[in-house]
């Protein structure tokens, strides 16, 4: 925090801060007052040798969490996500979820007493008993299901809550004593009624919304035979290659463009039938 060179990225009830349209990144003089309005600094690390630190001024009302930072305005980041360098999603997901965890973990689950934190704010303390607490992460799976038999189809589905015309992949989260690819077998049978085999890994997405982590599956269906569960999912469909080609065109892509389902769609289109 000394270094002259220090930057400090604010953020406010786990939103961006803006100024002329652009996520406010401080440097120098700006971020003197900012440690005073918010909670103690939380150190994301190096860029060259410029420290980078968060701060939540999550304490205030907007109005003067924009004021203490001269910010017009506090936005999601994942609406901002399309628009920025990967790099500066990956900086400001990383402060995001970590100024969520701070706000989370004030308290020992173990025995009650506040927490503090420690090692950069990596850490925190219990002020009571030996427990320390690290920031949580939240194993989720979603997965392309491709259907055992010709033309080749892949499944998507249409969420509760969801557009009449708007699908997307399998998705759930990770039970306590279950591994990956039994996590995919479960989801696609309990939301689709769908059994598959053989699953395989493609790729994972860290996905700080407070603190999941996305790891991303092919799997191959035995059937293609489906029934939807009715509760998290309204409706699934088989869709053919030629089919999802001529939603891109008319949409301009599929599935959401900050989301791993993005790359497993589109690496599924880029294969022969």
């Amino acid at each position: 925090m000394a270094s002259p060179t220090r930057r400090m990225i604010p953020l406010w009830r786990d939103r961006c801060l803006l100024r002329d349209r652009e996520v406010l990144n401080l440097r120098d003089r700006d971020v003197l007052s900012l440690p005073d309005a918010g909670g103690e600094p939380v150190f994301l690390g190096l860029d060259g040798d410029a420290p980078v630190f968060a701060v939540d001024l999550s304490a205030l009302t907007e109005a003067d969490a924009l004021a203490t930072a001269a910010a017009d305005t506090a936005v999601d980041l994942r609406q901002l996500v399309g628009r920025l360098a990967n790099a500066e999603a990956a900086v400001l997901g990383y402060a995001r979820g970590l100024c969520h965890w701070h706000r989370s973990q004030r308290y020992c689950g173990a025995c009650g007493a506040p927490t503090r934190p420690s090692d950069g704010g990596h850490v925190r303390l219990c002020t009571a008993c030996p427990r320390q607490h690290f920031p949580r992460i939240e194993p989720a799976v979603i997965t392309l299901v491709e259907a055992p038999d010709d033309p080749a189809r892949c499944l998507l589905a249409r969420h509760a809550g969801a557009g009449p015309d708007s699908y997307a992949l399998l998705a759930g989260f990770v039970e306590v004593g279950e591994d990956l690819e039994d996590a995919v077998r479960r989801e696609v049978a309990e939301e689709a009624g769908v059994i598959v085999d053989e699953v395989t890994y493609q790729a994972s997405q860290a996905w700080p919304f407070p603190a999941g982590l996305m790891v991303g599956f092919r799997a191959r269906a035995a059937s293609d035979t489906t029934h939807v569960d009715g509760v998290e999912l309204i409706e699934v469909r088989w869709f053919t290659r030629a089919e999802l080609r001529e939603r891109r065109r008319a949409r301009g892509h599929l599935g959401n463009l900050d989301s791993i389902d993005n790359l497993l769609i589109e690496s599924w289109l880029d294969m022969e039938d």
